[in-house]
């Protein structure tokens, strides 16, 4: 009996666990397509691409954790997005590109993934 109500428990966290990752993932995609609008010179942008690199090292943390459960080639695909994801942070703030639609299209991929 116990243990099924922690696997319930356990279960649930998980659950809430993706909703708060999808609303990081909403909010980040809402911030990208602002700064998408507002130009490269732009706070937005600065914002956008800041949010962006920290919601990413957090995921990029929690794929690397030997405990996550996650099967492992999933996490590896994960993570070759995140590196790339990385990358093109850089090279947008680097004035290489001013194109943030393939970020915000790869971020909502990943959150339609969540559900």
């Amino acid at each position: 009996m116990y243990e099924f109500a922690y696997n319930e428990v356990i279960e649930e966290s998980r659950q809430d666990m993706r909703a708060r990752e999808r609303q990081a993932m909403d909010r980040v995609i809402a911030m990208l397509r602002a700064a998408q609008e507002k130009g490269p010179l732009s706070r937005e942008r600065v914002e956008a691409l800041f949010y962006l690199r920290r919601l990413w090292t957090i995921f990029l943390d929690d794929l690397k954790d030997p405990n996550n459960e996650l099967p492992e080639q999933l996490r590896a695909g994960i993570i070759s997005i995140g590196i790339w994801m990385m990358k093109e942070i850089d090279r947008v703030r680097g004035r290489l590109t001013d194109d943030l639609t393939p970020m915000i299209e790869i971020n909502e991929i990943i959150r339609d993934g969540l559900k």
